[in-house]
């Protein structure tokens, strides 16, 4: 497995993340995630960013979720658990970033693409960008609590349940129809739509930004019930290791509800 990178770069109280694995998708892997705690930590120290923005290599995919290679060490539904925990904490240091966040989304933003997208304050993405969480289709696993509900809060729970219970995708239209995304361009003016976005943000006050933020973010987070039950059930299912294995060997899963 080539591992990746998160790639930093500040300019101008402008900072850019940038996932670049594109010979995977942006798929991201363990060290991926090791280096994205590690920016956000930097980041929610750095007083002279006021703006950041978090793209894919390549073109073709923002992140296609998690590496599922790396899902063939798991073993039981604690391995579920373990993981679903190192997820939720490195999702809420982005999450919890004092400054604007923005990610510009050319192509597939799937699983925990979808979830990082998800997190960050605005979208915008080209016509060809596609947003879902075909795991009832691919590997019969589950997202935390937390994810869920970040994904209900800007998307609504009957298209949560297509996503996550149809596995269906979304399109441009639907998201930006639905208010995930913040506008739609094609793949050539999607630079300069970034950087209006920007402009726009870093000419506005940057704590009333801060506390606009945070104070969103609590309202979302507030009395989560716990889920890991549902995570140990999922993860230590036959269904997600026939999963794993299926997607691995390239066949079709057959699911059996065990």
């Amino acid at each position: 497995m080539i591992e990746g990178a998160v790639r930093l770069n500040i300019a101008a109280g402008l900072a850019s993340v940038v996932f670049d694995r594109p010979q995977a998708r942006n798929a991201m892997t363990w060290a991926m995630y090791e280096q994205l705690i590690t920016i956000c930590s930097q980041l929610q120290a750095d007083k002279t960013v006021r703006v950041v923005t978090f793209r894919g290599a390549g073109g073709e995919a923002f992140v296609a979720g998690t590496d599922i290679e790396q899902f063939r060490a798991f073993h039981s539904g604690d391995d579920g658990v373990a993981y679903e925990r190192q997820i939720d904490h490195c999702i809420g240091l982005l999450e919890a970033l004092p400054m604007p966040t923005v990610a510009v989304i050319e192509g597939w933003a799937i699983g925990g693409g979808l979830a990082i997208a998800t997190t960050c304050d605005f979208r915008i993405a080209t016509p060809a960008s596609r947003f879902g969480i075909p795991i009832a289709r691919t590997l019969g696993n589950c997202l935390s609590i937390a994810n869920m509900a970040r994904l209900v809060a800007v998307f609504g729970a009957p298209r949560v349940k297509r996503m996550l219970m149809l596995a269906d995708i979304l399109n441009a239209d639907e998201a930006l129809a639905c208010g995930f995304l913040s506008q739609v361009c094609e793949p050539a003016e999607l630079d300069t739509a970034a950087a209006r976005l920007c402009e726009r943000l870093t000419a506005l006050a940057p704590v009333t930004q801060a506390v606009a933020k945070e104070g969103l973010r609590r309202l979302v987070a507030q009395d989560l019930p716990q889920g890991e039950d549902l995570i140990r059930r999922a993860y230590g299912s036959h269904d997600f290791r026939e999963g794993v294995a299926a997607f691995v060997a390239k066949r079709s899963p057959v699911w059996t509800g065990a």
